[in-house]
């Protein structure tokens, strides 16, 4: 396995150190370097799915290369794995894990529930890509027509919440670092996003700049709310979410849309505070040896420190990229950083109500 645009060992070395992250090529940010299914007749993943025939659906044994070329996912098949990675022609899904550099704890079951899922989804006539630029600057810039949002709805009209996955910015490990998350959360009912971007840090903060106004714009018409909503990430996916909730999409190039009701960030080794926090949720392993836990506490403790809520768990044993860490001491994360979310909601109505008084 090797990577098309930059050399594994290369970048290892550098991502080792800064925590899974680059530094945003502008000035005000600064980062120091820290160490950082089975279907049946009458159920399957969600009510809404469309169940489709054993002989149809994906297991451990399927090789990725056919989930590409599925014709469910016509088009965007290629950005359900890392497009930075090559991906041998017998890769078989119960083998992800080596594209996957930096992750641990990937649940083969989970990756086969996410394609059949999608496929589901597809077969039953629910757009779920969305390509966040337009065929004009696609073509003026080839690169963004690998970036777009996948979508796992939950209700309609319900919150919304953008997940980024990290990988260093050299690749996006979204089958394992966002879509399980947008999974889960369309469950709990809220409509959620994993954002595909590309690889720099630059880029992918003006991509999720554009996927928030994106979603914004067309809140209507995909049936969702935008007013209190999250941003996820993890690891480079959670440099990405904190950048733009501190410091807005107007920074990166896109109109001046509210900040999120709260960020929900994984294994990431940031420093600086600015001040601007949204209200901020951070989970980490004390054995991660890219995203320094005493990093990760220092960075919460001066968000509070300056009368924002936020939050940190801090699991033991664990190391980089572990996921919804199912199985480990890190399961059931995700329903506590819902409910930080949710309490941050509702925090942000009453402070409205009062001001209106």
């Amino acid at each position: 396995m090797q990577i098309k645009r930059i050399a594994l060992v290369g970048i290892m070395a550098v991502i080792m150190l800064s925590g899974c992250g680059t530094t945003v090529q502008k000035s005000v940010i600064r980062e120091e370097k820290t160490q950082e299914t089975e279907s049946t007749e009458k159920e399957s993943v969600t009510d809404k799915d469309t169940n489709m025939n054993e002989k149809e659906s994906f297991n451990a044994e399927s090789n990725i290369n056919d989930v590409i070329h599925d014709s469910a996912f016509d088009g965007y098949g290629r950005l359900i794995f890392p497009v930075d990675m090559e991906i041998e022609d017998n890769l078989k899904l119960k083998n992800i894990s080596s594209i996957l550099p930096w992750y641990s704890e990937v649940n083969i079951d989970k990756t086969v529930e996410i394609v059949n899922y999608m496929k589901s989804q597809a077969m039953n006539g629910e757009q779920i890509f969305y390509p966040i630029y337009s065929e004009e600057e696609m073509q003026e810039d080839p690169d963004k027509g690998d970036t777009g949002l996948f979508f796992f709805r939950g209700n309609a009209g319900a919150k919304t919440a953008i997940t980024n996955a990290g990988g260093g910015f050299v690749y996006v490990a979204g089958i394992h670092d966002s879509f399980p998350h947008a999974l889960e959360l369309s469950k709990k009912g809220y409509n959620a996003f994993a954002l595909i971007y590309r690889p720099g840090a630059q880029t992918a903060c003006e991509d999720l700049a554009r996927a928030i106004a994106y979603l914004h714009e067309n809140a209507e018409k995909l049936q969702i709310d935008m007013t209190d909503y999250s941003l996820w990430g993890g690891s480079a996916g959670a440099r990405m979410a904190a950048w733009l909730g501190s410091y807005g999409t107007a920074y990166f190039g896109e109109k001046d849309y509210p900040a999120p009701a709260a960020v929900i960030m994984q294994y990431t080794g940031l420093s600086q505070v600015t001040g601007m926090e949204p209200p901020t949720y951070a989970c980490v392993g004390i054995s991660d040896g890219i995203a320094s836990y005493r990093s990760m506490e220092k960075y919460i403790s001066q968000i509070e420190q300056n009368g924002t809520n936020a939050k940190i768990e801090v699991f033991k044993g664990l190391s980089h990229g572990f996921g919804l860490g199912e199985g480990t001491v890190a399961e059931g994360w995700i329903d506590n950083a819902v409910s930080f979310w949710e309490d941050n909601m509702n925090a942000g109505r009453k402070a409205t109500a009062f001001m209106s008084k």
